[in-house]
């Protein structure tokens, strides 16, 4: 049976539905994504799901004593309590379960033999035993550690944590108040990639069931297994994790979009005649019969999800610069008693796409601001080679977005003559769609002027770019949009995310940061993952691992190297595994035309051409045997 349910839910803002005749069912074992684009009414039928807006029609129906958790995507402040203290306030349901039974008790004491009063006291004693009370401060601990507090954070007043890290308490206490239901609006917005990966293991744990909203596609990919799309206000199911959603929609898109362009040319013939004929008074009849087959039309018009059309631009050429691009020697970065960067040597070659790892804290912002030349005050040396220009974006590159202008007047006077014609579809890859180019600088939010900085920054012809969390306040189309385009980008890229999917389409090394020490990964993040997994696994890798931090600064020098001969040697490894699979695959149709002509009756009946035959088969088989050990030996170096 459902825990909560929608019958034919309908609601309008004005003369545009938000939801048209919606359905859903939420149960133990949901395990749901609800997408769409911005703006489609994601968080308002969330909203409803929680209880929190009325409907115009249709139905909401809860099962007797469910317990419903509702996250909202912002605007949670906790105060007056510590950490620890507004933990505890999740466990409210224990507290008034103990209250009930406190009240059985007491009525107990006044009619001792009373059995109906008994058997409530035991059941009520057994639904507390049951729910895990007993364990909430081991339960508070696991998840507040997971979401990326310390221990010495419970002692801490709520009031001293900022926005991100508010969302965070938020967020704990919505896991520990054991819900039936969780509603996720956005729940993966503040977190790094650490404590992503612990909400992910949790919901995929979770015995209850949940329907989120997130733009961290390998996120939900890990943890739904089905998918609701929300488009002109009505919501259709998809089984399957996230990416098959994607698959299956991009099919269903195709088809959509053939009809959406015949639509279009047969609206455009319309008006063209409209307009053309509809004042002369020969024509006028026509003209008006014309009018009402587009008015009919437009009834019907079809529409394309915003979050699903493809929409790729190209960088301006990066200018040319020398092989090396950044060096670091001895670097060191001192916060009080101890150092947050501590005697970094590192070398950054052209081209590469460098993401820089490691838990809040660990000093990747101090590193990329001090690359950028922003943080002067270190220790040791940052040299940049020959003819780089950097482009740095950070969230504070928001606050020097200003202005009266409209946001395509103020793109305009910064982007390269060659890409104004393509700036409509560049802000609207970055969520500024329609009217909303026309929108004055100064009345845009945080996170919009935050998208504006970066697409400004990405307007720039530079070689370097360094990026801090670009893809926060982005869709996940637009981060496609953005990934694509940085692939394709001509320059070297160092960069933060927490975004493990864009990681992974992006970074070609990285370098993992913990306070005071670091280590470089030759190989995509994939690669890397591997290597911390053996690590933790205590595998082989590990002392491997362990070597490959710098002591001195030349030990760190001939670290890189070695690295790099590593990388290049595994490159040709990679090839020759290819080369081996191309034979196999190639000797393989030869067998099979053999044995088709050996079975033809001009060769069988012939012994001379079928031993002959035979034959060639034979030594087709042994050289794939000896290709197929050859192959296991390479790939196993690989691993």
């Amino acid at each position: 049976m459902a825990f909560v349910q929608f019958s034919k839910v309908s609601l309008a803002f004005g003369d545009r539905d938000i939801l048209k005749d919606v359905s859903i069912n939420l149960a133990k074992g949901t395990k749901a994504a609800l997408t769409g684009a911005n703006g489609a009414g994601k968080s308002t039928l969330i909203k409803g799901m929680a209880g929190l807006v009325d409907f115009d029609s249709g139905e909401r129906s809860v099962q007797k004593d469910t317990r419903i958790a509702y996250l909202p995507q912002s605007g949670l402040i906790h105060q007056g309590c510590t950490l620890k203290e507004e933990a505890d306030k999740a466990f409210i349901w224990g507290y008034e379960l103990l209250k009930k039974i406190d009240a059985v008790g007491e009525e107990m004491a006044k009619v001792p033999d009373n059995v109906r009063l008994a058997e409530e006291h035991a059941a009520l004693l057994q639904k507390l035993e049951e729910s895990g009370w007993y364990n909430r401060a081991a339960l508070c601990e696991q998840v507040l550690l997971g979401l990326g507090f310390e221990r010495s954070d419970f002692d801490r007043q709520t009031d001293e944590f900022s926005g991100g890290w508010q969302m965070r308490i938020a967020l704990a206490k919505v896991l520990m108040c054991k819900p039936d239901i969780l509603l996720l609006d956005e729940p993966t917005n503040y977190l790094d990639i650490e404590a992503r990966e612990w909400l992910e293991k949790f919901l995929s744990d979770f015995s209850g069931g949940f329907i989120l909203v997130s733009h961290d596609r390998y996120f939900l990919d890990h943890t739904v297994n089905e998918v609701y799309e929300l488009f002109n206000g009505e919501l259709k199911r998809y089984s399957g994790n996230f990416t098959h959603y994607e698959q299956v929609r991009a099919v269903e898109l195709e088809t959509l979009i053939a009809e959406y362009e015949k639509q279009q040319a047969e609206i455009n013939h319309l008006e063209e005649f409209i307009n053309r004929f509809g004042y002369k008074a020969t024509k006028a009849a026509q003209a008006q019969e014309r009018q009402k087959m587009l008015d009919k039309i437009l009834e019907n018009k079809i529409e394309i999800p915003e979050n699903l059309k493809k929409i790729h631009f190209k960088f301006p050429d990066a200018p040319h610069s020398g092989q090396l691009v950044i060096t670091t020697e001895g670097l060191s970065k001192n916060y009080g008693a101890g150092d947050v960067i501590h005697n970094l040597d590192l070398i950054i070659e052209k081209n590469e796409k460098l993401v820089v790892a490691g838990r809040n804290g660990a000093g990747k912002s101090t590193l990329l601001r001090i690359i950028a030349g922003q943080d002067k005050d270190f220790s040791g040396t940052v040299k940049t080679g020959a003819g780089v220009s950097i482009g740095y974006f950070c969230q504070d590159s928001a606050e020097k977005i200003k202005g009266s202008q409209s946001i395509l007047e103020y793109m305009e006077e910064r982007a390269p003559l060659e890409l104004i014609p393509k700036l409509r579809d560049m802000l609207g890859s970055f969520l500024f769609r329609g009217d909303d180019v026309f929108k004055s600088i100064d009345v845009l939010s945080g996170g919009e002027k935050s998208r504006i900085a970066l697409l400004e920054l990405l307007l720039k012809p530079v070689n370097l770019l360094i990026l801090d969390e670009p893809t926060n306040h982005l869709d996940m189309h637009s981060k496609d949009v953005l990934l694509d385009a940085l692939k394709n980008f001509t320059g070297t890229v160092i960069f933060v995310s927490h975004d493990r999917g864009f990681i992974e389409g992006l970074a070609t090394r990285v370098l993992e940061l913990h306070p005071g020490k670091h280590r470089n990964f030759p190989g995509n993040y994939e690669y890397y993952m591997q290597r911390i997994e053996a690590e933790q696994e205590g595998g082989e890798d590990a002392g491997e691992i362990k070597k490959e931090v710098p002591v001195q600064k030349e030990a760190g020098r001939l670290s890189w190297e070695e690295q790099k001969k590593a990388e290049s040697a595994r490159r040709k490894i990679e090839k020759e595994v290819a080369r081996i699979e191309d034979e196999i695959v190639s000797l393989e149709e030869k067998k099979k035309e053999l044995e088709a002509k050996l079975s033809t009756p001009e060769v069988y009946s012939d012994g001379a051409k079928a031993k002959e035959c035979q034959k060639k088969i034979e030594e087709i088989s042994q050289k794939i045997d000896e290709l197929n050990l050859r192959w296991e030996e390479e790939s196993e170096k690989l691993m």
